[in-house]
């Protein structure tokens, strides 16, 4: 029966699933221009530096076009010889000068804009992985990935080249738009209407064109994931239909690189026919004007150069003021995590955490990953400090999830996890677990060293308590059997290691912690029997004086724990030793015989000793 206060109503709302086809939330402008002020004003110097060596670059530029007009009608026009070094000199100084500020402003900003994108990153992965664990688990990898790295790339072109390419062309296009009406009114107001189709039509193609480059990482994600299962797919032979997959997702690219290449060609020809409007319109109308006497030959050679100047101000801010706004939508996106709370902000307003002892209640606790799919329903129990407490079940019956309420990655919909009589989520998180030391299934090992991965549980550990640690694990019956021992690198995600080496290691970093609550899921699941018995006789050790949670597929090694709980749909239905639950011929005793069936074991009789049993006989 579903207890009251666990409805949809009083839920609180669950954020979608990263990937998911929902409509995309509209960008927060104001926020986004918020955390852009704050970009902008924290490298304002850099910034500000930049945009005077475009001006000086933007102005130099301006010589080279204007001179035109001088060679053509004074030089050659009127004979006067005498201007032409000075006017070569200028126009060489001002083009060497216009390279230098253009270099120097690119350095400037660009480093700057990496800079930026260093920090803004730190914050974004340094925030990210303090986030609670139901966040993870709501959300995809790639997600989290692209929130770290992609995201805060956009704002390159807010305070790299990109925000002063922007300022610089429309200074240029201002500055020559002058420029042609001092020249020729009539014939600029021509050609502005020839620039505004341009531009018009830029802004349309780069709003059609800019979605499909973006469709293209796809693809590249795709083949990444078969990369990251290429031996599940050897496994099962599954190379053909993963090349059907590809083949269809490379069809999909083609198809888009086609509609890009169409695109980018109506483009060009749009362009190419806008520009040639434009000529016919300073052929015809410049050239009357020349024999009207409205404009000199120099005039309208300088005219044309100058529209040049004011064209490619015109596309470069159709082409930025997309990047831009993108470089705000990716500001809104990282502003929405930055907002998210973090474990440390909760841990803040909590106090320090005094010694732990290690007493665990569980009292009537409800939780659902799923909205109306309850997990576990009415949970209630106790494990006394220093007791140990084993969870058998099926799968999916939520034993791995009582241990994730114990290590505080969820929060019960009803119901209190209570540690030494206080509600775990009321402690300070990091205080907490530090107190733990955890033994998962599949457990994950760094690309470094085994002394590493080792001593990742306790920064500063020396080599002397990492080797015996290690030995407690047997780590060093294989580790020494490599050149380099300890010092010998496991490959990205341990996978050097066989998958029971991989579990000593993390079983040789739970020990090192010396925590006083130990949580060992599947431990030893991929051991051999001889490991399984040595590890254990150690783990049996390191037991004594610690609150331990086991969870074990095979029973014969948890008959030594002080309290057995069976778990089945989400409930409780058996508790009590070793001894009283098989005695008592229920859901345990079923589960104990079909397992020695399986395995070809003889049942051992209620009466005798069972917590001597290290491991059934073969």
């Amino acid at each position: 029966m579903k207890p009251p206060g666990l409805g949809r109503a009083e839920r609180p709302g669950r954020p979608g699933r990263a990937g998911s086809r929902e409509a995309k939330p509209p960008v927060d402008t104001r926020r986004a221009w918020r955390e852009a002020k704050a970009l902008l004003h924290e490298h304002r110097r850099s910034i500000a530096f930049g945009l005077a060596l475009m001006v000086v670059s933007r102005l130099a530029g301006l010589v080279l076009p204007a001179s035109t007009k001088f060679l053509i009608d004074d030089v050659l026009g009127r004979g006067r010889h005498d201007l032409l070094l000075p006017l070569a000199a200028a126009t060489g100084g001002a083009t060497l000068l216009q390279a230098a500020t253009g270099f120097a402003n690119s350095q400037v900003v660009s480093i700057a804009a990496q800079g930026a994108i260093m920090d803004l990153r730190r914050r974004v992965q340094h925030h990210v992985l303090r986030l609670p664990v139901r966040w993870f688990d709501e959300t995809k990898v790639g997600s989290v990935v692209a929130r770290v790295l992609n995201d805060p790339e956009g704002i390159r072109n807010l305070i790299g080249t990109g925000l002063i390419q922007l300022v610089g062309s429309v200074l240029t296009a201002a500055m020559a738009l002058g420029v042609l009406f001092w020249l020729h009114w009539r014939l600029t107001l021509g050609t502005l209407l020839f620039l505004a189709a341009f531009g018009t039509a830029m802004a349309l193609a780069f709003r059609r064109l800019r979605p499909r480059f973006r469709e293209r990482n796809e693809i590249s994600g795709r083949l990444a994931e078969a990369i990251g299962g290429v031996r599940l797919l050897k496994v099962y032979v599954a190379e053909a239909r993963e090349a059907e997959v590809f083949a269809s997702g490379a069809r999909r690219l083609f198809e888009n690189v086609a509609g890009t290449i169409t695109g980018t060609s109506a483009l060009t020809s749009v362009s190419t026919a806008i520009v040639g409007g434009i000529g016919l319109l300073i052929m015809v109308v410049g050239a009357r004007a020349v024999q009207a006497g409205a404009m000199t030959i120099g005039d309208l050679v300088m005219y044309t150069f100058f529209v040049g100047l004011l064209a490619l101000p015109v596309v470069q801010i159709a082409s930025i003021g997309t990047q831009v706004s993108e470089a705000f939508a990716g500001l809104d996106r990282v502003r929405e995590v930055l907002d998210l709370p973090t474990e440390d902000q909760e841990d803040a307003v909590r106090e320090p955490l005094p010694v732990v002892e290690g007493r665990v209640e569980f009292r009537d606790v409800w939780f659902e990953y799923e909205p109306d799919v309850p997990v576990l329903k009415g949970v209630s129990f106790e494990v006394p400090a220093g007791q140990t407490v084993a969870l058998v079940g099926s799968s999916g019956s939520g034993k791995s999830t009582i241990l994730g309420l114990v290590m505080a990655f969820r929060q019960p919909q009803r119901g209190q996890v209570l540690v030494d009589g206080r509600d775990v989520h009321g402690l300070r998180l990091r205080d907490y677990r530090r107190a733990l030391g955890v033994v998962m299934q599949d457990n994950f090992l760094f690309d470094g060293t085994i002394a590493d991965n080792i001593g990742f549980a306790k920064p500063g550990a020396s080599r002397e308590e990492v080797e015996a640690v290690a030995k407690i694990a047997h780590v060093d019956e294989f580790a020494l059997r490599f050149e380099q021992g300890y010092d010998t690198v496991v490959g990205e995600r341990g996978v050097k290691l066989s998958g029971g080496q991989r579990q000593r290691v993390a079983i040789a970093r739970a020990i090192l912690v010396d925590p006083r609550l130990l949580l060992l899921d599947e431990a030893t699941s991929s051991l051999d029997s001889e490991s399984e018995a040595l590890i254990r006789d150690g783990l049996r050790r390191l037991r004594a004086g610690r609150t331990t949670f086991v969870i074990a597929h095979r029973l014969s090694t948890i008959t030594s724990a002080d309290q057995i709980l069976v778990v089945e749909k989400g409930e409780i239905v058996e508790r009590g030793s070793h001894r009283e639950l098989l005695a008592r011929g229920g859901r345990y005793r079923e589960l104990y015989e079909r397992q020695h069936r399986v395995e070809g074991d003889e049942f051992i009789n209620p009466g005798e000793d069972f917590t001597a049993v290290a491991e059934p006989a073969r």
